[in-house]
This record gives structure tokens, C-alpha cells and sequence, in this order.
């Protein structure tokens, strides 16, 4: 059974690992534990964002810059287009399993669900954009891994 964490204390946990890395001194990059804090803080965001129907939350501060646009693109303002797309979506709740960070870009292995929908396990895409962890994309599945030579017909 899994168990997912309040998203109170996760939230904190994200608030104070960002805290204390902005603390250090000049150009230094977060530790691998606050880079994977504040990337699990930018999810419990789209959570929080996505169960309360925040549009406004999700287009302005969670979702990518590109990611707005390729959205925008579609004919409808970012907002518009999540209304819509998200409509029918109640009680959403998303665990991570796990988080590899590479520079300004993160992958997130998450199993997420809503009311009357099946459950998946994902990968979200996040980028850094001024110091803050943004979806790129939302959730895919995730791709299969590369056949070893001994595999391949």
C-alpha cells in the first residue's frame, strides 16, 4: 500500500530546504536533497493547484513559460485551456516514487490519480526558471528503457 505524505509537511519540508539553500553563499547550487525538495515542492504546487481548480495559479507559477505558450497556442489563453482540460478532474492526489535532477532540469517518476479515474505512474518533466521548479510536462508515461544488445532480434 502506499502511503502518501501530508502535503503540509511536504510543503514546509520544500519551503525550508529552498530557504536554507538561499542562504548559502553566492553562486552555489543546492544540495542534491534541497534540489530534490524544491522539485517535490513545485509538484505538491500542481497538486494543490490542479484539486482547487487555480487556473490562474497553475498558468502564472507552476506551469513552464513554454509550456503556457504551447498551451496559448492551441487558440485559448492558458487559463481558458486548463478549464476545460481539467474540468472534470476531483480530488486529485499525486505521490512521487522519485526525483533525478540534471542541472535546470528534473524528471519526476509519480503515481497520480482522481476521483473516478484510473490511477498511472508518470514522468514529470520540470525545468528551472529563475530559481523555481516549473512543470514542462504534465505527465507521460513513462518510456521504455533501451534494449541491451543481448536483446535486440
Amino acid at each position: 500500500m502506499r502511503v502518501m505524505h501530508s502535503l503540509g509537511v511536504v510543503g514546509a519540508a520544500a519551503t525550508l530546504a529552498t530557504g536554507l539553500a538561499a542562504c548559502g553563499a553566492g553562486e552555489q547550487r543546492p544540495s542534491p536533497t534541497a534540489e530534490r525538495a524544491a522539485v517535490r515542492g513545485a509538484l505538491v504546487r500542481l497538486e494543490q493547484a490542479t484539486a482547487t481548480h487555480d487556473y490562474r495559479v497553475l498558468c502564472s507559477r507552476v506551469l513552464a513559460r513554454e509550456l503556457v505558450r504551447k498551451v496559448a497556442s492551441v487558440g485559448l489563453p492558458c487559463e481558458a485551456a486548463l478549464r476545460v482540460g481539467l474540468r472534470g478532474v476531483r480530488s486529485p492526489h499525486l505521490q512521487v516514487s522519485t526525483i533525478k535532477v540534471n542541472g535546470n532540469r528534473a524528471l519526476a517518476e509519480v503515481y497520480s490519480g482522481a476521483a473516478g479515474q484510473r490511477p498511472s505512474t508518470d514522468i514529470v518533466q520540470l525545468v528551472r526558471e529563475g530559481g523555481t521548479w516549473r512543470v514542462t510536462s504534465l505527465a507521460g508515461p513513462e518510456p521504455p528503457a533501451p534494449k541491451r544488445a543481448a536483446e535486440i532480434p
